[in-house]
């Protein structure tokens, strides 16, 4: 289960790589892979410098052909591994490639859930045997990798519940979900119900989250039946947020070392009989063995290192001062966690339009351009994406709380919308000038709040103009000119701007 589930979030993770890397990361994307790598070698001396401060796959090479190829790789493997299919190898190789895209992915891949797969990755290498690639493998897995889930579960509970309580009094005073089904990054159609839910139903939801994190985390080391209770109660819990949001595969990815607190007792009563059957007939076959020696040594050097790499995120669990989503070592192995320590109280969205005036004013016809998924036409239905991801989305809702300058990609956003890019279009929901790049593009600050559910207008949003929040920008205009030749994006060949 834990690995049939781990296979369906590899999945949705390759395959948001495979639709979006290069308008993102590609030689022409918004944040190119290759010049990216290029500054990392300037900066370390030599390649092999550069693998060891940043390791990747792709220092051997960052041609889009080259990352189209791998990351449909990396799909394929998933779908093996879905379906049943895994040993330590095929494990390995999922986790090597995706470890490579995370190292070159840039802000598009800042996301704790990124690192928390890695771990998970990491860890199923050894859930496996190193060759035997059958559902029921003769050999068993160690009992020592599934308290090494347990651990990774504990500190992803723990670690947000803290964070929580520490960052926002709206967590200690029972109001935060209030607000959060409305300012989430990316609401779900259910969302708006649950927002105009009493206020005793919201205080309840973060009772179960206080429950869920800071108290339910310390019984998955517990006797069976009360990591039972436990693992429900987490996995109840992320199903809540599944239903109630977009988090890409985050929820999804967060059961699967909750699974851990499960063992065949517990299974044997949910699943079908003749799953039952295969497993026990595999466990009382001749050729059943234990665990070899090899295997018994890797997994005890594997409790080592943990246990040694776990000193820093547990050191940030008991500081004042927790950080978030922090990884510790290159590799990503063992990570601290923990979102939404603060709640935003309003929501603020960029409009991106365009116009073909040669003069644009207030009078002039403005297109907008709707995202995929994040919030836009007011009367547009909020979508239903997770376990998906689309990466621009959401580094938009991080941006509208910011200003340009803080996110540099939002610049040579523009400039690819000033031509039509069409990888850059593929990320957008529609193209408002077919036949001709605009000739200007301006960027519109709106508040936004969830009309009440039986709106007679059919409207989901009301929104309300704050302001501009990037001018009218054309090619010809030498502001925008100067800005992206400081990075490299006039003449292709990205850099840091200088300081």
């Amino acid at each position: 289960m834990i690995l049939r589930l781990l296979g369906l979030v590899y999945f949705f993770a390759f395959l948001s790589l495979d639709n979006q890397l290069l308008p993102l990361i590609g030689s022409h994307g918004l944040l190119p892979a290759a010049s990216f790598l290029q500054g990392i070698e300037r900066q370390a001396g030599s390649p092999l410098s550069g693998f060891l401060a940043n390791p990747t796959l792709f220092w051997l090479g960052a041609a889009d052909s080259t990352l189209v190829a791998t990351a449909w790789a990396g799909t394929a493997l998933s779908l093996l591994l879905m379906i049943g299919y895994a040993n330590a190898v095929l494990m390995a190789l999922l986790w090597a490639l995706y470890l490579s895209f995370v190292h070159i992915g840039q802000e598009w891949y800042s996301f704790g859930w990124e690192i928390q797969l890695l771990e998970t990755g990491f860890l199923a290498i050894f859930l496996c045997p190193l060759v035997d690639g059958r559902p029921f493998p003769r050999r068993p897995p160690s009992p020592a990798v599934i308290g090494l889930f347990r651990w990774l579960i504990f500190r992803i509970m723990l670690g947000a519940g803290l964070i929580k309580i520490r960052g926002d009094a709206c967590w200690r005073d029972l109001t935060c979900l209030d607000y959060h089904y409305e300012t989430q990054p990316i609401p779900n159609p259910l969302s708006r119900l649950l927002h105009f839910l009493p206020h005793w139903f919201q205080a309840g939801g973060v009772l179960f989250n206080h429950l869920s994190e800071l108290l339910a985390p310390w019984f998955v080391f517990g006797p069976r039946l009360l990591r039972h209770v436990a693992g429900v109660l987490l996995v109840t819990f992320q199903v809540t947020l599944i239903l109630s949001g977009n988090l890409s595969f985050l929820n999804w990815l967060t059961i699967v070392p909750a699974l851990a607190c499960f063992d065949d007792s517990f299974w044997r009563r949910l699943l079908p009989g003749r799953l039952i059957e295969r497993s026990e007939r595999a466990a009382r076959a001749p050729e059943a063995l234990r665990p070899s020696r090899a295997q018994r040594l890797a997994v005890a050097a594997l409790v080592v290192m943990v246990a040694l790499l776990s000193w820093y995120p547990v050191a940030n669990l008991l500081s004042p001062h927790q950080a978030m989503n922090t990884s510790f070592n290159r590799l990503d192995l063992v990570n601290t966690y923990g979102a939404f320590g603060t709640v935003g109280r309003e929501r603020a969205e960029i409009i991106f339009e365009g116009t073909s005036d040669l003069s644009p004013s207030e009078r002039s016809e403005w297109r907008a351009y709707e995202f995929k998924c994040k919030p836009g036409d007011p009367s547009r239905r909020p979508c239903v994406i997770s376990p998906y991801h689309y990466r621009l989305d959401w580094l938009i809702w991080f941006a509208a709380m910011s200003s340009p300058d803080q996110y540099p990609w939002s610049v040579h956003f523009v400039w690819k919308l000033l031509h039509n890019d069409p990888p850059v279009l593929s990320l957008l929901a529609n193209d408002p000038f077919p036949s001709a790049p605009p000739r200007f593009i301006r960027a519109q600050l709106y508040h936004y709040e969830f009309m009440p559910p039986g709106d007679p207008g059919g409207a989901w949003w009301r929104r309300t103009y704050l302001g501009a929040w990037m001018p009218p920008l054309s090619v010809d205009d030498p502001r925008l000119r100067r800005f992206l030749d400081a990075y490299g994006w006039l003449d292709g060949k990205a850099r840091p701007p200088a300081r």
